[in-house]
């Protein structure tokens, strides 16, 4: 496995550096001249060429690359241009409060799912199966912004039972007081595309040749979708949940961004809001990087779920 694990890593840096050239390239001549964006309207061409001095952007293209590559080895990206921070300590403040909403709701939305859809499994093709799928359709229908709407305004203006903003310096007071009603909206988004998804998951191995011998030898239905088929549909959900943790990482900006959570996905839309290169072309970088990683982790906790499976 050793072996396996560095010939991927190995196998990364090639990908790695596409992805650094790309996003050089992107910031570089689609973003346009960042001189431009910091000087403002009210700017001469002196105060523009000393500004494209200080960001090293009047060196040579293959300078300016070498010292992005520096960069992202150092893990140092420098300074905010709107805030003055480091971008270094920009992401790792933010991002624990996104891994404090996100890690729960993951573990939360995968075993819901998980447990659902087996016991929809159960009764397929009954009423009960078919109005859960009505159900989910529905669900999978509404836009986030309403969920928002909706649980803010009963659940925390009405009824009291959540703050709708805030956060705090406290792991634990956050994660209970201010990540709760966030956690329960993202939850309610996601149970409906999860559940349809491992149902199908649930159902391609209900009818395999293995559970009718299981069935013939007389074990019970139960033990038969809890032990043999979930371990058998576990690799399709394991790729599910493991390709989906980058996305949700971004994709919660809205929701950080409504509860005023300090996580990445918020400071991702104030950057962008800013034209604020330096943090989006670092979050760009680590995002990607933290991609392969989940993608080698996948691929190892194959074998830890089915041992048939060779690592090559």
């Amino acid at each position: 496995m050793l072996a396996y694990i560095v010939r991927r890593l190995w196998q990364m840096v090639p990908t790695m550096l596409g992805v650094v050239l790309l996003v050089f390239l992107l910031f570089n001549w689609v973003g346009g001249d960042p001189a431009y964006i910091l000087a403002g309207k009210m700017s001469n061409p002196e105060q523009i060429a000393n500004i494209r001095k200080q960001l090293g952007i009047d060196e040579p293209v293959y300078v300016q690359l070498w010292i992005f590559i520096k960069q992202i080895a150092s893990f140092d990206f420098g300074a905010s241009w709107s805030t003055g921070e480091q971008v270094s300590r920009v992401i790792s403040t933010r991002l624990g409060p996104s891994l404090t909403l996100l890690i729960p709701l993951t573990i939360l939305e995968t075993v819901i799912a998980i447990a659902l859809a087996l016991l929809i499994a159960r009764v397929r093709g009954s009423l009960t199966d078919r109005a859960v799928m009505i159900a989910c359709t529905v669900g999978m229908s509404i836009s986030i912004l309403v969920y928002i709407i909706v649980f803010q305004y009963w659940l925390g203006y009405k009824l009291g039972l959540f703050p709708v903003q805030g956060w705090g310096d406290s792991f634990a007071h956050n994660l209970l007081r201010y990540s709760a009603l966030p956690i329960l909206i993202l939850l309610a988004v996601s149970l409906a595309p999860n559940l349809r998804l491992f149902r199908t998951f649930v159902l391609d191995e209900v009818n395999q040749d293995y559970v009718r011998t299981a069935r013939a030898k007389g074990l019970s239905e139960g033990r038969i979708l809890w032990v043999h088929v979930l371990r058998n549909a576990a690799i399709p959900i394991i790729t599910h949940v493991m390709s989906n943790l980058p996305s949700l990482l971004i994709g919660a900006f809205l929701v950080e961004r409504f509860f005023s959570i300090p996580g990445i996905g918020r400071e991702i839309i104030l950057a962008v809001e800013r034209s604020d290169f330096p943090v989006i072309k670092a979050i760009t970088v680590y995002v990607a990087f933290a991609t392969m990683l989940f993608n080698l982790l996948t691929d190892l906790l194959y074998q830890a779920v089915d041992p048939r499976v060779k690592l090559q």
